[in-house]
């Protein structure tokens, strides 16, 4: 699997987008996991299972769910670090225990061959064990505590949260333009976006169009949106922050570069040199960002 993900970046991706999945944030406006029913979390760990298979495209197992270089893997999803959910029928199998957890933002994965000795008694109805703390350390890590895409909105102040997703049917444009507002700097990832629009064509609320549509909006408040176009994250490394990735954005308030920014990572936009505003600096109308050749996601931004 290193082979098929050296950084992790997909494996982080489909836990990322499992975990909206669940949420359905543009149906239900969740983004929180303490909201899911229990149906729906005991459903997490066969959507991982899923998600994973199709995109790492890997055969079905034999007796378990993957075959992975010709060796049958079983795959289990928690929540809760260490309460991996273990069948009996899974001993003397390698098994590949996930792990995310959304409010540190944090997930791991790795491998353990079952053996019968390492696992607590089952004392569900369904006879399933757990690992026994002490032989935890005999998983072999392919990621440990690595970084999973962080979801925004769990992790705002409620004050601004509350900005942000206000009620009502038909708020979509505006909740989106507040997002947007409220939140530079941070790589925002389409899940956030389809949670805040409560829409179909949630990324229409963002793209070039209509006025009242995010980028256009929020230019005069000195506000850019950059999205995965290749334009647009190569501004992002000149602007010296974080670059979008596949369906992400990233937003800043930007001024032009002056003799006080001396030092400061500058971006060409529109002909002119452009950096992220200070607090203290006046508003200035943003220019508007390079068209380009869409990278893979940004088809729909």
């Amino acid at each position: 699997m290193i082979e098929l993900d050296p950084d992790g970046g997909r494996f982080a991706r489909v836990l990322r987008d499992t975990i909206d999945q669940l949420l359905n944030g543009e149906a239900t406006g969740r983004y929180d996991w303490a909201t899911l029913f229990k149906t729906e979390k005991t459903h997490a760990g066969t959507l991982v299972e899923i998600n994973l298979q199709r995109e790492f495209q890997f055969n079905d197992g034999v007796d378990m769910d993957y075959c992975i270089e010709g060796i049958d893997v079983d795959c289990k999803y928690s929540q809760n670090f260490g309460s991996w959910m273990i069948p009996p029928e899974a001993e003397g199998h390698l098994c590949l225990l996930v792990w995310a957890d959304d409010y540190q933002s944090l997930w791991s994965a790795g491998l353990l061959r079952i053996k019968r000795e390492w696992l607590n008694v089952g004392a569900n109805r369904d006879m399933k064990f757990t690992v026994k703390a002490e032989h935890r350390s005999k998983v072999t890590w392919l990621w440990k505590d690595a970084a999973l895409p962080e979801n925004i909105l769990l992790h705002l102040a409620p004050s601004t949260r509350s900005r942000i997703l206000i009620p009502g049917r038909n708020k979509g444009q505006e909740r989106v333009r507040e997002l947007f507002r409220a939140v530079h700097g941070k790589r925002i990832g389409r899940g956030v976006v389809r949670t805040a629009a409560q829409q179909l064509d949630y990324m229409a609320r963002v793209r070039e169009g209509s006025k009242g549509r995010a980028r256009p909006a929020l230019r005069p408040d000195g506000i850019i949106i950059l999205g995965d176009y290749h334009s647009h994250q190569a501004v992002a490394r000149d602007l010296g922050g974080p670059v979008p990735e596949e369906g992400e954005f990233v937003a800043h308030r930007v001024v032009r570069a002056r003799a006080k920014h001396h030092g400061r990572p500058q971006a060409e936009i529109d002909g002119e040199f452009w950096v992220v505003a200070d607090p203290g600096d006046a508003v200035e109308t943003a220019p508007k960002l390079p068209e380009a050749q869409a990278s893979r996601g940004e088809s729909a931004q």
